[in-house]
Order: structure tokens, then C-alpha cells, then sequence
């Protein structure tokens, strides 16, 4: 019998498979035993009620997927009411996504949402931050430390922060995101990207650019898994791509101690399941009894050298 289990910080989970946010809700405990996966994390609140972006706001391009929802939200009193309670009945650790426009309501976000029935919050510093000109926090190291700051003073929960692909900073920007007092990072969100109709001329989202997901962001963050797990002393949770085990086997030999499922989910409501009972298989097969003999076990001493070259390179 393997060990599954993984640690992300004080929270223990029964295995490292959890969902993206954004691609899970209540609904799918109709085709899944919710029960079965190593952490539940919600879609993305705000405090405001919010509408939504202008549809169309999905399109399929090259097998993966644009999306620009626009992060439409209940608010909070509705999701504290209504959301919490739902997921309190499994023995799961439960992690809510908040997003904000500044750092003053993030920290509001944070503490309002800081109630029991909460074991960790995922903050979004990846959406726009309206006093840095629409910019995301975690583009930059100063706006990362800046938000991360006011928002470790504002809860005594876990704070596990969701960096942006759509940097030139990575390791400067998840070593800031440390220092100022993250427990765990979740690498990567979606990356900026847009698609156009040829034939009508149109771009084919109604917000004209949104968010790359699917098969083809992995290799970009599982390269990012990869420099922020040896950059940082926090754990590091994949995010981008996975689709199969071995997607997560990749992330984790990479350095991440757990993974989010994203854009599988809506090709296969039952994907997260399934890649659990097929990573138990290998591990089986492979003789590995524990899930922490993967973690962070790639062979990489012979290509430090041409690492460090290629970042340094113009």
C-alpha cells in the first residue's frame, strides 16, 4: 500500500490532488465522491457582487483553452452562508480563493473570509490591481511584498499565494511573496493570450485578451514549479496543464509537493479521480512507497551549470 499523503504547510492531505480554482464547484459532487481528493479549493470570491466579463468568454485554441470570466462573484455574505457550509460535510481541507482590486480590500477580503470551515486561503495576487495601472500584484517583487504583507496581518489562517506566469521575475517574485509571510505557493495561473475569428475579424472573447490554460501552459509552469521549489523554503503547488499522472508526477519530481487539476475537468468531470487511482498505480509498479520519495527528485546536478547560463542570457 503506498502513502499518498503530502503536507502543504500545517495542512495534511490525503493526496496532492486538488482543483484549480475557478473549475470546481458544488455541482460536481453529482459525478465525483468530493470526499476522495486532497483538498477542496472554491472558485474565486470578492467581496462586491460581480457580474462577470462581456461573453463570448470560453474558446478552444490548439486543444487548450482561452477563457476571460471575469471572476464573477456572490459576494461574501453569500458564499459564508451558503458555500462554506456545503463543504464542511467532507473530511477535506477546504481553501477559498479571494481576488481584489488593492491591497486595502484584499486585507478586508482576507479577514472577513478568515471564519471556521476555512483551513487555508488562496489569494489570486495574480488579478489586475487598479493602483498599479491594471497591473497584476505578482508581476513585480514590490507588489507582491506590498499586498502579501497587508494580507498576513489580516488572518492567522494559511496563506498560499497564486503567482502569475506573466512575469520576468519569477524566483524574485515567489521569494517575495515568501518573505513577506506566504505559506505556500500555488505556480501558475493562466498566461495572457488572445485569440481572432479570420473570418469575422473579431477577437473571440468579448474582453479581446483572457487566460491560456490546457495542455499547452504546462511546459511554462512546470518550468516555474521548477525554479520556485529551489528558490523558496515554502512548499510549492503545480498549477498549468494537467491533464494525466503523469502531468503530476512531472510537477512533482519538479519540486511541488501537490497539484491543481484545472482544465481537465471540464473535458472530464472525472479526471481528478482518475488521475489519483493512476498515480497510485505507479507508485505501485514503480515500488515507491511514499509520495515525498518523488518530490523534488529530479536529477538535475549535471545541468546546474547550463541553468544558470540560460538565465543569465539576454
Amino acid at each position: 500500500m503506498v502513502d499518498l499523503g503530502t503536507r502543504i504547510g500545517r495542512l495534511t492531505l490525503r493526496n496532492p490532488i486538488m482543483p484549480a480554482s475557478g473549475t470546481f464547484s458544488e455541482d460536481l459532487a453529482d459525478v465525483i465522491d468530493l470526499g476522495t481528493l486532497g483538498a477542496h479549493v472554491t472558485k474565486t470570491v470578492t467581496r462586491e457582487l460581480r457580474g462577470g466579463n462581456p461573453t463570448p468568454r470560453v474558446c478552444e485554441v490548439g486543444g487548450s483553452m482561452l477563457n476571460s470570466i471575469g471572476i464573477p462573484s456572490k459576494g461574501l455574505d453569500y458564499f459564508i452562508a451558503n458555500v462554506i457550509p456545503f463543504y464542511q460535510r467532507y473530511d477535506v481541507p477546504l481553501v477559498v480563493s479571494i481576488s481584489a482590486h488593492n491591497a486595502d480590500d484584499f486585507a478586508r477580503t482576507c479577514e472577513e473570509i478568515s471564519v471556521p470551515g476555512v483551513d487555508a486561503i488562496e489569494v489570486n495576487i495574480s488579478c489586475p490591481n487598479i493602483e498599479e495601472d491594471g497591473k497584476a500584484f505578482a508581476m513585480r517583487p514590490s507588489t507582491t511584498h506590498t499586498v502579501m504583507t497587508r494580507l498576513r496581518a489580516a488572518t492567522d489562517l494559511p496563506l498560499w499565494a497564486k503567482l502569475t506566469p506573466n512575469t520576468g521575475e519569477t524566483t524574485e517574485v515567489a521569494l517575495a511573496a515568501q518573505e513577506a509571510g506566504a505559506d505556500a505557493l500555488v505556480v501558475a495561473n493562466t498566461l495572457l493570450a488572445m485569440a481572432i475569428d479570420i473570418r469575422t475579424r473579431k477577437p473571440r472573447l468579448g474582453n479581446l485578451m483572457g487566460g491560456l490554460s490546457g495542455p499547452t501552459l504546462k511546459p511554462i509552469t512546470l518550468r516555474m514549479a521548477y525554479q520556485c521549489a529551489r528558490a523558496v523554503d515554502i512548499p510549492v503547488i503545480g498549477c498549468g496543464g494537467i491533464s494525466t499522472a503523469e502531468d503530476v508526477i512531472e510537477y512533482l519530481i519538479a519540486g511541488a509537493c501537490a497539484v491543481q487539476v484545472g482544465t481537465a475537468t471540464f473535458i472530464r468531470p472525472t479526471a481528478m479521480p482518475a488521475i489519483i487511482d493512476d498515480l497510485r498505480a505507479y507508485m505501485e509498479a514503480q515500488g515507491i512507497a511514499r509520495l515525498a520519495d518523488l518530490i523534488g527528485s529530479v536529477r538535475d546536478d549535471d545541468a546546474a551549470d547550463s541553468v544558470v547560463f540560460m538565465e543569465a542570457a539576454p
